[in-house]
Protein backbone atom coordinates (compact mmCIF):
# COMPACT_ATOMS: atom_id res chain seq x y z
CA UNK A 1 0.00 0.00 0.00
CA UNK A 2 1.02 3.64 -0.43
CA UNK A 3 1.87 5.39 2.82
CA UNK A 4 -0.02 8.67 3.30
CA UNK A 5 2.91 9.87 5.41
CA UNK A 6 5.80 9.32 2.97
CA UNK A 7 3.97 8.76 -0.32
CA UNK A 8 5.96 5.55 -0.87
CA UNK A 9 4.96 1.90 -1.21
CA UNK A 10 4.94 0.44 2.29
CA UNK A 11 4.49 -2.96 3.92
CA UNK A 12 3.46 -3.05 7.57
CA UNK A 13 3.89 -6.09 9.81
CA UNK A 14 1.71 -6.27 12.92
CA UNK A 15 3.23 -8.89 15.23
CA UNK A 16 3.12 -9.76 18.91
CA UNK A 17 5.58 -7.85 21.09
CA UNK A 18 7.51 -10.77 22.55
CA UNK A 19 11.28 -10.35 22.22
CA UNK A 20 11.71 -13.79 20.58
CA UNK A 21 9.09 -13.01 17.92
CA UNK A 22 10.64 -9.63 17.15
CA UNK A 23 14.13 -11.19 16.95
CA UNK A 24 12.85 -13.85 14.53
CA UNK A 25 11.19 -11.14 12.44
CA UNK A 26 14.47 -9.24 12.19
CA UNK A 27 16.32 -12.43 11.22
CA UNK A 28 13.80 -13.13 8.45
CA UNK A 29 14.03 -9.61 7.05
CA UNK A 30 17.83 -9.75 7.19
CA UNK A 31 17.67 -12.40 4.46
CA UNK A 32 16.86 -9.63 1.99
CA UNK A 33 20.14 -7.87 1.03
CA UNK A 34 18.38 -4.52 0.53
CA UNK A 35 16.77 -4.56 3.97
CA UNK A 36 18.21 -2.46 6.81
CA UNK A 37 17.09 -0.81 10.06
CA UNK A 38 15.61 2.66 9.53
CA UNK A 39 17.83 5.54 10.63
CA UNK A 40 16.60 8.12 13.20
CA UNK A 41 13.92 10.27 11.59
CA UNK A 42 14.13 8.45 8.27
CA UNK A 43 10.40 8.13 7.58
CA UNK A 44 9.86 11.81 8.38
CA UNK A 45 12.84 12.68 6.19
CA UNK A 46 11.30 10.72 3.32
CA UNK A 47 8.02 12.57 3.87
CA UNK A 48 9.93 15.85 3.66
CA UNK A 49 11.67 14.91 0.42
CA UNK A 50 8.35 13.71 -1.00
CA UNK A 51 6.88 17.17 -0.38
CA UNK A 52 4.46 15.93 2.26
CA UNK A 53 5.91 18.22 4.95
CA UNK A 54 8.14 21.26 5.13
CA UNK A 55 10.88 21.80 7.73
CA UNK A 56 8.71 23.79 10.15
CA UNK A 57 6.17 20.95 10.15
CA UNK A 58 8.97 18.43 10.68
CA UNK A 59 10.26 20.41 13.65
CA UNK A 60 6.71 20.74 14.97
CA UNK A 61 6.30 16.95 14.79
CA UNK A 62 9.58 16.47 16.67
CA UNK A 63 8.40 18.92 19.34
CA UNK A 64 5.07 17.11 19.53
CA UNK A 65 6.83 13.81 20.16
CA UNK A 66 8.87 15.35 22.97
CA UNK A 67 6.11 17.58 24.44
CA UNK A 68 5.78 17.19 28.20
CA UNK A 69 3.05 19.73 28.97
CA UNK A 70 -0.32 20.63 27.47
CA UNK A 71 0.81 24.06 26.29
CA UNK A 72 3.84 22.51 24.58
CA UNK A 73 1.57 19.98 22.90
CA UNK A 74 -0.77 22.67 21.58
CA UNK A 75 2.08 24.76 20.21
CA UNK A 76 3.78 21.76 18.58
CA UNK A 77 0.50 20.50 17.10
CA UNK A 78 -0.23 23.85 15.45
CA UNK A 79 3.25 23.92 13.95
CA UNK A 80 3.09 20.28 12.84
CA UNK A 81 -0.27 21.04 11.17
CA UNK A 82 1.39 23.73 9.06
CA UNK A 83 0.21 27.00 10.63
CA UNK A 84 3.75 28.39 10.90
CA UNK A 85 4.50 27.17 7.38
CA UNK A 86 1.41 28.98 6.07
CA UNK A 87 2.67 32.24 7.57
CA UNK A 88 6.17 31.94 6.11
CA UNK A 89 5.01 30.64 2.73
CA UNK A 90 2.58 33.54 2.46
CA UNK A 91 5.39 35.99 3.12
CA UNK A 92 7.61 34.21 0.60
CA UNK A 93 4.86 34.31 -2.04
CA UNK A 94 4.51 38.08 -1.56
CA UNK A 95 8.24 38.55 -2.06
CA UNK A 96 8.25 36.38 -5.18
CA UNK A 97 5.44 38.52 -6.58
CA UNK A 98 7.43 41.70 -5.87
CA UNK A 99 10.52 40.23 -7.56
CA UNK A 100 8.45 39.25 -10.60
CA UNK A 101 7.14 42.80 -10.91
CA UNK A 102 10.59 44.39 -10.63
CA UNK A 103 12.12 41.96 -13.13
CA UNK A 104 9.29 42.57 -15.56
CA UNK A 105 10.04 46.28 -15.26
CA UNK A 106 13.75 45.62 -15.93
CA UNK A 107 13.10 43.43 -18.98
CA UNK A 108 10.15 45.13 -20.64
CA UNK A 109 9.85 48.71 -19.43
CA UNK A 110 11.37 50.16 -22.61
CA UNK A 111 9.57 47.92 -25.08
CA UNK A 112 6.13 47.41 -23.61
CA UNK A 113 3.57 49.17 -21.51
CA UNK A 114 4.87 48.41 -17.99
CA UNK A 115 3.48 50.61 -15.26
CA UNK A 116 6.08 53.03 -13.92
CA UNK A 117 4.52 52.63 -10.48
CA UNK A 118 5.82 49.07 -10.16
CA UNK A 119 8.99 50.14 -8.36
CA UNK A 120 7.19 52.47 -5.99
CA UNK A 121 4.64 49.74 -5.30
CA UNK A 122 7.41 47.24 -4.57
CA UNK A 123 8.90 49.55 -1.95
CA UNK A 124 5.47 49.96 -0.35
CA UNK A 125 4.95 46.20 -0.18
CA UNK A 126 8.45 45.69 1.23
CA UNK A 127 7.73 48.28 3.94
CA UNK A 128 4.60 46.34 4.90
CA UNK A 129 6.55 43.08 5.04
CA UNK A 130 9.21 44.75 7.19
CA UNK A 131 6.58 45.78 9.73
CA UNK A 132 5.09 42.27 9.74
CA UNK A 133 8.50 40.73 10.29
CA UNK A 134 9.38 43.13 13.09
CA UNK A 135 6.10 42.36 14.84
CA UNK A 136 6.73 38.63 14.42
CA UNK A 137 10.26 38.93 15.82
CA UNK A 138 9.15 41.17 18.69
CA UNK A 139 7.56 38.26 20.57
CA UNK A 140 9.73 38.26 23.71
CA UNK A 141 10.79 34.73 22.68
CA UNK A 142 7.47 33.31 23.88
CA UNK A 143 7.53 30.28 21.58
CA UNK A 144 11.11 29.39 22.49
CA UNK A 145 10.36 29.74 26.20
CA UNK A 146 7.39 27.42 25.84
CA UNK A 147 9.41 24.89 23.87
CA UNK A 148 12.44 24.85 26.20
CA UNK A 149 10.85 25.70 29.55
CA UNK A 150 10.65 28.96 31.51
CA UNK A 151 13.89 29.36 33.47
CA UNK A 152 12.69 30.37 36.93
CA UNK A 153 15.07 31.48 39.68
CA UNK A 154 13.94 31.06 43.28
CA UNK A 155 15.93 33.65 45.23
CA UNK A 156 16.08 35.13 48.70
CA UNK A 157 18.13 35.47 51.86
CA UNK A 158 19.44 32.33 53.63
CA UNK A 159 16.87 30.17 55.43
CA UNK A 160 13.73 31.79 54.05
CA UNK A 161 12.47 28.50 52.58
CA UNK A 162 13.72 28.48 48.98
CA UNK A 163 14.72 24.82 49.08
CA UNK A 164 11.47 23.91 50.83
CA UNK A 165 9.57 25.72 48.08
CA UNK A 166 11.28 23.91 45.20
CA UNK A 167 10.72 20.59 47.00
CA UNK A 168 7.06 21.46 47.48
CA UNK A 169 6.57 22.43 43.83
CA UNK A 170 8.52 19.45 42.52
CA UNK A 171 6.80 17.08 44.96
CA UNK A 172 10.14 15.42 45.74
CA UNK A 173 13.30 16.16 47.69
CA UNK A 174 15.27 18.08 45.08
CA UNK A 175 17.22 20.22 47.56
CA UNK A 176 18.61 19.55 51.02
CA UNK A 177 16.64 21.39 53.71
CA UNK A 178 18.23 22.17 57.10
CA UNK A 179 18.10 24.93 59.69
CA UNK A 180 21.74 25.78 58.89
CA UNK A 181 22.08 28.97 56.83
CA UNK A 182 23.89 28.53 53.50
CA UNK A 183 23.03 24.86 52.93
CA UNK A 184 22.47 25.39 49.20
CA UNK A 185 25.77 26.26 47.53
CA UNK A 186 25.10 25.64 43.84
CA UNK A 187 22.23 25.92 41.35
CA UNK A 188 19.80 23.01 41.75
CA UNK A 189 17.35 22.66 38.84
CA UNK A 190 14.10 20.74 38.60
CA UNK A 191 11.58 20.52 35.74
CA UNK A 192 7.92 20.99 36.56
CA UNK A 193 4.56 21.46 34.85
CA UNK A 194 2.57 24.42 36.16
CA UNK A 195 -0.81 24.96 34.53
CA UNK A 196 0.37 23.20 31.37
CA UNK A 197 3.49 25.35 31.04
CA UNK A 198 6.99 23.86 31.36
CA UNK A 199 9.09 25.41 34.11
CA UNK A 200 12.75 24.92 34.97
CA UNK A 201 12.83 25.71 38.69
CA UNK A 202 16.23 26.70 40.06
CA UNK A 203 17.02 26.69 43.76
CA UNK A 204 19.85 29.13 44.42
CA UNK A 205 22.24 29.95 47.23
CA UNK A 206 20.93 32.28 49.92
CA UNK A 207 21.91 35.85 49.06
CA UNK A 208 23.57 38.08 51.62
CA UNK A 209 26.07 40.94 51.46
CA UNK A 210 28.92 39.30 53.38
CA UNK A 211 30.18 35.78 54.05
CA UNK A 212 33.54 34.35 55.08
CA UNK A 213 32.77 31.02 53.42
CA UNK A 214 34.55 30.82 50.04
CA UNK A 215 32.18 28.15 48.70
CA UNK A 216 29.07 30.05 49.79
CA UNK A 217 30.51 33.21 48.20
CA UNK A 218 30.87 31.38 44.88
CA UNK A 219 27.30 30.11 45.23
CA UNK A 220 26.07 33.69 45.64
CA UNK A 221 27.94 34.76 42.51
CA UNK A 222 26.37 31.91 40.55
CA UNK A 223 22.92 32.70 41.92
CA UNK A 224 23.11 36.32 40.77
CA UNK A 225 24.37 35.23 37.36
CA UNK A 226 21.42 32.83 37.03
CA UNK A 227 18.97 35.60 37.93
CA UNK A 228 20.37 37.74 35.10
CA UNK A 229 19.65 35.01 32.54
CA UNK A 230 16.37 33.79 34.05
CA UNK A 231 13.00 34.34 32.39
CA UNK A 232 11.20 34.69 35.70
CA UNK A 233 12.21 35.37 39.32
CA UNK A 234 10.41 34.25 42.49
CA UNK A 235 11.47 36.25 45.54
CA UNK A 236 11.00 34.34 48.78
CA UNK A 237 10.68 36.28 52.07
CA UNK A 238 10.40 34.95 55.61
CA UNK A 239 7.14 36.48 56.84
CA UNK A 240 8.09 35.86 60.47
CA UNK A 241 10.95 38.37 60.20
CA UNK A 242 8.67 41.32 59.45
CA UNK A 243 8.22 43.75 62.31
CA UNK A 244 4.64 44.76 63.04
CA UNK A 245 5.55 48.41 62.42
CA UNK A 246 7.17 47.81 59.01
CA UNK A 247 5.48 49.15 55.89
CA UNK A 248 5.15 46.01 53.78
CA UNK A 249 5.92 47.49 50.34
CA UNK A 250 8.94 49.39 51.67
CA UNK A 251 10.13 46.26 53.47
CA UNK A 252 10.01 44.27 50.21
CA UNK A 253 12.04 46.88 48.31
CA UNK A 254 14.62 47.09 51.13
CA UNK A 255 14.78 43.29 51.23
CA UNK A 256 15.52 43.10 47.48
CA UNK A 257 18.27 45.68 47.89
CA UNK A 258 19.72 43.87 50.93
CA UNK A 259 20.27 40.69 48.92
CA UNK A 260 22.04 42.64 46.19
CA UNK A 261 19.38 42.56 43.48
CA UNK A 262 17.72 45.32 41.47
CA UNK A 263 14.20 46.14 42.66
CA UNK A 264 13.27 46.63 38.99
CA UNK A 265 13.06 42.81 38.87
CA UNK A 266 9.89 43.07 40.95
CA UNK A 267 8.03 44.30 37.88
CA UNK A 268 8.44 41.00 36.07
CA UNK A 269 8.73 38.62 39.04
CA UNK A 270 6.60 37.65 42.01
CA UNK A 271 7.01 37.85 45.79
CA UNK A 272 6.20 34.91 48.06
CA UNK A 273 5.92 35.39 51.83
CA UNK A 274 6.78 32.00 53.29
CA UNK A 275 6.38 30.69 56.87
CA UNK A 276 2.99 32.38 57.18
CA UNK A 277 2.05 29.69 59.72
CA UNK A 278 4.40 31.46 62.16
CA UNK A 279 2.75 34.92 62.07
CA UNK A 280 -0.46 36.24 63.58
CA UNK A 281 -3.65 37.07 61.71
CA UNK A 282 -3.05 40.81 62.07
CA UNK A 283 0.13 40.66 59.98
CA UNK A 284 -1.48 38.31 57.48
CA UNK A 285 -4.28 40.83 57.03
CA UNK A 286 -1.76 43.59 56.36
CA UNK A 287 0.02 41.43 53.78
CA UNK A 288 -3.25 40.62 52.04
CA UNK A 289 -4.39 44.26 51.98
CA UNK A 290 -1.17 45.59 50.45
CA UNK A 291 -1.56 47.53 47.19
CA UNK A 292 0.88 45.13 45.57
CA UNK A 293 -0.30 41.55 45.39
CA UNK A 294 1.86 39.14 47.35
CA UNK A 295 1.51 35.39 47.64
CA UNK A 296 1.19 34.01 51.17
CA UNK A 297 2.49 30.50 51.72
CA UNK A 298 3.50 27.99 54.34
CA UNK A 299 5.75 25.25 52.99
CA UNK A 300 5.29 23.50 56.33
CA UNK A 301 1.53 22.91 56.05
CA UNK A 302 1.13 23.69 52.31
CA UNK A 303 -1.41 26.45 52.93
CA UNK A 304 -1.45 28.94 50.08
CA UNK A 305 -0.15 26.43 47.52
CA UNK A 306 -3.19 26.63 45.18
CA UNK A 307 -2.93 30.44 45.17
CA UNK A 308 0.80 30.21 44.46
CA UNK A 309 0.26 27.90 41.50
CA UNK A 310 -2.54 30.09 40.13
CA UNK A 311 -0.38 33.21 40.34
CA UNK A 312 2.57 31.47 38.71
CA UNK A 313 0.27 30.17 35.98
CA UNK A 314 -0.83 33.74 35.19
CA UNK A 315 2.78 34.89 34.93
CA UNK A 316 3.71 31.89 32.77
CA UNK A 317 0.89 32.61 30.34
CA UNK A 318 2.19 36.17 30.06
CA UNK A 319 5.70 34.87 29.35
CA UNK A 320 4.73 32.09 26.94
CA UNK A 321 1.42 33.27 25.49
CA UNK A 322 -1.54 31.06 24.74
CA UNK A 323 -0.66 28.75 21.82
CA UNK A 324 -4.30 27.80 21.37
CA UNK A 325 -5.53 31.25 20.35
CA UNK A 326 -2.52 33.37 19.34
CA UNK A 327 -0.76 33.52 15.99
CA UNK A 328 2.03 30.94 15.58
CA UNK A 329 5.23 32.11 17.27
CA UNK A 330 8.90 31.48 16.61
CA UNK A 331 9.91 28.23 18.31
CA UNK A 332 13.49 27.77 17.12
CA UNK A 333 16.59 29.95 17.24
CA UNK A 334 17.19 28.77 13.67
CA UNK A 335 13.97 30.46 12.55
CA UNK A 336 14.86 33.68 14.35
CA UNK A 337 18.29 33.84 12.72
CA UNK A 338 16.96 33.46 9.18
CA UNK A 339 14.10 35.90 9.81
CA UNK A 340 16.61 38.51 10.93
CA UNK A 341 18.61 37.83 7.75
CA UNK A 342 15.43 38.30 5.72
CA UNK A 343 14.62 41.53 7.54
CA UNK A 344 18.11 42.85 6.90
CA UNK A 345 17.76 42.16 3.15
CA UNK A 346 14.38 43.88 2.97
CA UNK A 347 15.67 46.94 4.79
CA UNK A 348 18.60 47.11 2.38
CA UNK A 349 16.14 47.06 -0.53
CA UNK A 350 14.06 49.84 1.01
CA UNK A 351 17.12 51.94 1.83
CA UNK A 352 18.48 51.46 -1.69
CA UNK A 353 15.45 53.25 -3.15
CA UNK A 354 15.25 55.93 -0.47
CA UNK A 355 18.97 56.78 -0.45
CA UNK A 356 19.99 56.23 -4.09
CA UNK A 357 19.01 58.68 -6.80
CA UNK A 358 16.93 57.36 -9.68
CA UNK A 359 19.72 57.91 -12.21
CA UNK A 360 22.24 55.95 -10.13
CA UNK A 361 20.04 52.96 -9.35
CA UNK A 362 21.03 49.49 -10.49
CA UNK A 363 17.85 47.44 -10.33
CA UNK A 364 19.79 44.19 -10.61
CA UNK A 365 21.45 44.98 -7.27
CA UNK A 366 18.12 45.90 -5.71
CA UNK A 367 16.54 42.65 -6.91
CA UNK A 368 19.48 40.74 -5.45
CA UNK A 369 18.45 41.93 -1.98
CA UNK A 370 14.94 40.61 -2.55
CA UNK A 371 16.25 37.26 -3.78
CA UNK A 372 18.36 36.90 -0.65
CA UNK A 373 15.28 37.67 1.45
CA UNK A 374 13.38 34.87 -0.31
CA UNK A 375 16.29 32.48 0.25
CA UNK A 376 16.32 33.30 3.96
CA UNK A 377 12.66 32.33 4.32
CA UNK A 378 13.31 29.27 2.16
CA UNK A 379 15.94 28.12 4.62
CA UNK A 380 13.28 28.11 7.35
CA UNK A 381 10.80 25.98 5.40
CA UNK A 382 13.50 23.82 3.77
CA UNK A 383 13.18 25.09 0.20
CA UNK A 384 16.92 25.77 -0.09
CA UNK A 385 18.38 23.89 2.87
CA UNK A 386 21.71 22.07 3.03
CA UNK A 387 22.06 18.34 3.67
CA UNK A 388 24.12 18.93 6.82
CA UNK A 389 21.38 20.98 8.50
CA UNK A 390 18.70 18.51 7.39
CA UNK A 391 20.63 15.67 9.03
CA UNK A 392 20.90 17.66 12.26
CA UNK A 393 17.12 18.23 12.36
CA UNK A 394 16.08 14.66 11.56
CA UNK A 395 18.57 13.17 14.01
CA UNK A 396 16.38 14.44 16.88
CA UNK A 397 13.71 11.85 16.00
CA UNK A 398 13.44 8.36 17.38
CA UNK A 399 14.43 5.42 15.20
CA UNK A 400 12.07 5.10 12.25
CA UNK A 401 9.84 8.09 13.07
Amino acid sequence: MVSRFTGEDTIEFHVHGGSAIIAAMYDSLAAFPEARIAEPGEFTKRAFYAGKMDLTEVEGLADLIHAETEAQRRQALRQANGQLATFYNGMRAQLVKVIAGVEAYIDFAEDQDVDDGVLEGSVTEVRTLIEELKAHLNDNRRGERLRDGVRTAIVGAPNVGKSSLINLLSQRNVSIVTSIAGTTRDIVESHYDIGGYPVVLADTAGLRSKTDDVIESEGIVRAKAYVESADFVVFVIDASRIDCHDHVDSYVEQYIASIGLDKALLGSGMVVFNKCDLVDEKLLSRLRSSKKRYTLLSCENKSGLPELLATMGTHLERLCGNPGIENPTITQERHRYHLKQCLDCLERYREYFTETSESARDLAIATHHLRNAVRSIGRITGSVETEEILDAIFSTFCIGK
